[in-house]
């Protein structure tokens, strides 16, 4: 049986994952996303776009499961929790802004052009996605 720490571990390994929030008829909206997660924080977070159907399920019921599968398909780990929306921001030297900085600095690295990241950020009308996790689950077959 995997342990926290396998599932830990996938979670922060894959860049890939599908984001489940709640519509207001209360099925699941099923999104493919690029989470970044932090173990030792508790926090996995995701950028998304401002009128998108997961961000308005957000705003209306901040609850959120993150689901990955290993490369192989013999692995997957859930992440479920609450969470909170940072954005859009309208200046892009704003802490809106710099919260998406600081998501792309720990998933990604360094930017290219961090003018153009920030500008960009803006005129895509990009939130922040922070899940507090509270529960982690998963299986290897």
């Amino acid at each position: 049986m995997p342990s926290r720490d396998d599932h830990d571990a996938l979670l922060s390994s894959t860049r890939l994952g599908v984001l489940a929030t709640i519509k207001a008829s209360g099925l699941p909206q099923l999104s493919p996303v690029t989470p970044f997660y932090d173990a030792v924080a508790g926090t996995l977070m995701v950028s998304m776009t401002e009128g998108r159907a997961k961000t308005a399920n957000l705003r209306r019921d901040p609850r959120a499961a993150l689901e990955v599968t290993s490369s192989d398909g013999r692995a997957w780990a859930v992440a479920e929790g609450p969470v909170t929306l940072t954005g859009p921001g309208t200046d892009p030297q704003g802490p809106e802004v710099e919260a998406l900085v600081t998501y792309f600095r720990a998933a990604a690295g360094e930017h290219p052009d961090w003018d153009e990241y920030r500008a960009t950020m803006v005129a895509d009308r990009r939130v922040l996605m922070t899940m507090t996790v509270e529960r982690v689950y998963g299986e290897r077959i």
